[in-house]
């Protein structure tokens, strides 16, 4: 999605994070997974490659995190692990407490004689851990359409439960009814994906396959000091891509401390925005907004886009604009309540020095804010 203020990568395939010093998409998920303990559950089918699942546990575990990880398989694997337990051991808990005391990776091992889906739902909730990682053969779920659904919430899930056709599936059934209940009882978040894709879910913004949670996934907020990295890591990829105008560090700046997220958990960076306010004209422009292909189709930008809206509102603005290049990012603004206008019927300072042969192309959109 290709404009000044408002352009994401909802129209194009994302390519490598940006890498600059000090921040990365990895750096930004170690940062989160640091000092606490992650479950994956990897069934015997799933074991193909052992180097992809031991280096991404090497990963975690080099970070600080703790990893436990479960199997129906004894043999294929846990030699690599100095602690293996059977799960229905007593005092597992307190067992695996000890033993992560000595070493980050802990292996559970499923009987023969357990469904193991309902294993990693009773152990994901013994454990508490705040994230398990679900390795299937199919990784994470598609609409009718084929295309990947990165994110769904409870709700959502039991649709598509009762929606899908399992037939000739029942192990996938299975699963996805333990993943339905475990976010009912209470575990915080579940993600599915393949083995190969396991660093990618664990580690970048675009992910592999679909986390699950119980809450809609979507929270807007605005950003603290401590998204600052994250959100202009995000502004400097959607500038590098062409789909943001570039900006001094001043004005970054700005930008960074009248901006807003998109958090996934609460946690995650799913997209960005900000209000720059014009007190003397009482408006204020919808600038930077982008955001990770990963959201595509889940709703960020509206969510984005009506936290502006609101925000607005409260300040008291008469309207809010948005400028871009772009047709179809100013039918997303159409879409959102805003009107396209000349750009010479709305008073800012941003045309002061603006480039005059850019200036012949910019479409404006506007909201009206005040009741006529």
């Amino acid at each position: 999605m290709r404009s000044e203020t408002s352009m994401s990568s909802w129209e194009k395939t994302e390519k490598s994070a940006v890498q600059r010093p000090g921040f990365s998409e990895k750096d930004f998920y170690l940062n989160e997974f640091r000092g606490r303990t992650l479950a994956i559950a990897i069934p015997s089918q799933c074991i193909h490659h052992m180097g992809v699942l031991i280096s991404a546990i090497e990963e975690l575990t080099r970070n600080g995190t703790r990893v436990v990880v479960i199997s129906d398989s004894q043999s294929k694997f846990f030699g690599a692990f100095e602690g293996v337990f059977f799960s229905n051991e007593e005092n597992l808990l307190s067992k695996i407490w000890r033993r992560l005391n000595q070493t980050p990776r802990v292996g559970v091992v499923a009987p023969p004689d357990t469904e193991f889906p309902v294993v990693c739902r009773m152990l994901a909730l013994t454990l508490g851990c705040f994230k398990l990682v679900c390795v299937d053969e199919e990784g994470g779920i598609r609409n009718p359409q084929g295309g990947a659904i990165s994110f769904v919430h409870w709700d959502e899930l039991c649709d598509y439960l009762e929606k899908t056709s399992f037939e000739g599936k029942p192990a996938r059934l299975a699963l996805l009814n333990e993943i339905r209940i475990m976010l009912e009882v209470g575990v915080e978040a579940v993600n599915l994906c393949t083995l190969d894709g396991l660093a990618d879910e664990l580690f970048t913004y675009a992910g592999s396959g679909t986390l699950f949670t119980h809450e809609s996934y979507i929270e807007v907020r605005p950003l603290s000091i401590d998204d600052f990295d994250a959100a202009n890591d995000l502004i400097q990829k959607g500038t590098d891509e062409g789909y943001l105008v570039a900006r001094s560090a001043a004005e970054i700046d700005r930008v960074l401390e009248q901006g807003f997220g998109a958090f996934v958990e609460g946690r995650y960076l799913a997209g960005v925005g900000s209000l720059l306010v014009d007190d003397e004209q009482a408006s204020g422009e919808v600038a930077a907004l982008y955001t990770v292909t990963r959201f595509l189709g889940e709703g960020v930008g509206m969510h984005l886009v009506q936290y502006a809206v609101d925000w607005a509102r409260e300040l008291g603005l008469a309207y809010i604009f948005a400028c871009t290049t772009s047709e179809p990012v100013g039918a997303f603004f159409v879409r959102q309540g805003f009107r396209e206008v000349t750009h010479d019927s709305i008073l800012s300072p941003k045309w002061k020095n603006y480039d005059p042969q850019r200036l012949k192309i910019i479409h404006c959109y506007q909201h009206d804010l005040l009741e006529t």
